[in-house]
């Protein structure tokens, strides 16, 4: 018996971007929306699995004013029934180097030309903020008080919750099977729950969106690559009110946590998978916690956190966010598959990028004159060239082993 209802927009997939897309269309007008889910509850895969930093400092004024836009959305959120958990605490970004220092002056007069606050700060400043780390290796210091960090799971329930209180619908347990295609467009979708008309289809299913572009007829370089990090047992001293941070020539980055540390990083040589490898109805391959990997994280980062030295570990974090070959988002309607929309490829900023993605979605799908940043996250770039896919799999595994490069 078919239980779904039709809708104008369905939404495959209710990670943070999914539900975050359908809280930003519901918010500009669209509210016939339907939003499916496999799973029993939304943000329980690759969103559950984040760290929850969301830093707004970039090297462009675009990518900054959609960070921007993502804190906004987590302000508002946190002022609902159900929040995001959201804490402004701000962040320190640790320059090692002097080159990097200069990087964080350019950083700097971005920031100043998009708007966003920050300052470089001295030693004695960072000491006030995190008593803990020791600064006596660095160079610059760059400090956001408009950062902050959130609860992931939280994120995706208070879109949802927010989400439908505008007319939203859901459907979790909801698997997609294939995309009926009429006349060349999009026209509904089948599932294990039955079957369902559309005029739009948001495709935003994570690590399973190359597969999910594939039924609709179009090839996308949208690749898993693994991310972990761990948090400890609580630590004397530690305050959920202390800064999130980063140390871009570490690869590290991380915040309080439960008490504890939570500390990540970006591997130089990265493990990722390949989309082809495994079916539709599957999860990517699990990820088994590489201890060595995360051993090193701590090695690196004990000189300026000498009680990170084999501090007990409480928790293991680790998933598959998925890279694109040029480090962009893939954002907007197919022209080759009109109905096709695309929310996929977020290079690790699905959690904390999601209020900016459901407005750029918003702008792609509604305004008849999207602006020239919003155009060049087309799936288009990709379907209208030719591309080899080995070498867009080393190219994306290449962004995330360089997400911190100079």
């Amino acid at each position: 018996m078919n239980s779904l209802p039709s809708a104008e927009i369905i939404i495959v997939g209710g990670g943070a971007v999914g539900v975050g897309c359908a809280y930003a269309l519901a918010l500009a007008g669209k509210r016939d929306v339907l939003v499916l889910e496999r799973a029993d509850e939304v943000g329980a895969v690759t969103t559950a699995q984040g760290a929850g930093l969301c830093g707004q400092v970039r090297d462009s004024v675009e990518r900054i004013r959609l960070a921007m836009h993502s804190v906004a959305t987590f302000r508002t959120l946190q002022a609902s029934e159900v929040t995001p958990d959201w804490q402004e605490v701000g962040s320190l970004r640790i320059a090692l180097g002097e080159r990097r220092a200069e990087e964080f002056r350019r950083l700097k007069a971005t920031a100043d030309q998009a708007g966003l606050e920050v300052e470089l700060i001295d030693r004695v400043e960072a000491k006030r903020l995190f008593p803990q780390m020791e600064f006596g290796q660095a160079r610059a210091i760059l400090w956001c008080p408009s950062d902050g960090q959130m609860t992931p799971r939280r994120v995706a329930a208070s879109y949802r919750h927010n989400a439908a209180r505008l007319g939203v619908r859901f459907a979790t347990g909801a698997a997609l099977q294939d995309i009926t295609v009429q006349n060349g467009r999009v026209s509904g979708v089948q599932t294990n729950l039955g079957t369902a008309d559309c005029r739009y289809l948001i495709n935003a299913a994570g690590a399973n969106a190359a597969h999910v572009a594939a039924l609709a007829g179009i090839t996308l370089p949208i690749f898993p690559v693994r991310h972990e990090y761990y948090v400890t047992v609580p630590m004397d001293g530690l305050a959920p009110s202390q800064p999130c941070f980063r140390v871009p020539e570490l690869t590290l980055y991380g915040r309080v946590r439960d008490d504890g540390l939570l500390l990540g990083g970006w591997e130089p040589r990265s493990l990722s998978t390949d989309p082809r490898a495994f079916p539709l109805e599957n999860q990517p391959p699990p990820v088994v916690t590489d201890l060595p990997v995360l051993d090193s994280f701590e090695s690196s980062f004990t000189p300026l956190f000498p009680t990170a030295k084999a501090a007990r570990r409480s928790w293991y974090g680790k998933g598959w966010p998925t890279f694109t070959p040029d480090g962009r988002f893939i954002i907007g309607e197919s022209s080759r598959v009109p109905g096709l929309v695309m929310a996929a490829g977020c290079n690790d900023h699905g959690i904390s990028g999601s209020g900016g993605i459901g407005r750029l979605l918003v702008e792609s799908l509604l305004d008849p004159k999207p602006g020239d940043y919003v155009r060049s996250l087309s799936p288009d770039r990709f379907t209208d060239t030719s591309w080899n896919w080995d070498e867009a799999r080393r190219q994306a595994a290449h962004v995330y082993e360089t997400y911190y490069g100079v």
